[in-house]
């Protein structure tokens, strides 16, 4: 009875480390909609800093879209975890729903100089 006892937890901890590690390797990609996205020097800013945020693994940027494409290991971030670490660098980030069908087109522009912060 002790015996089988034994084998019943070895195999529950076997089962149980087996499925840790699954969830550690699993990722996720969102694309985040960043207004203040306008020149080169952002894309720099963005790549530099949201590439070393824990858990992300790649990270994408589309200046005529003006959007960020970032791949996470789900075990180490969020989207929220994400959105704030990019307004750490004075930035807005608004996660696009792929679903939504939503196109993210760049606004027209305009004959009014806005101030940029670099």
């Amino acid at each position: 009875m002790k015996k089988q006892l034994l084998v019943l937890i070895c195999m529950l901890v076997a089962c149980s480390t087996l499925y840790a590690k699954d969830v550690k390797k699993k990722k996720d990609t969102v694309t985040f909609f960043i207004e203040e996205m306008d020149c080169d020097h952002c894309i720099k800013k963005i790549e530099k800093n949201i590439a070393f945020e824990k858990g992300v693994t790649d990270i994408k940027t589309d200046l005529s879209k003006r959007t960020a494409t970032v791949t996470y290991k789900l075990s180490k971030t969020s989207k929220t975890k994400l959105t704030a670490a990019f307004k750490k660098i004075d930035m807005t980030a608004v996660p696009v729903d792929k679903n939504a069908g939503c196109n993210v087109i760049k606004p027209a522009t305009t004959t009014k100089k806005v101030e940029h912060k670099h």
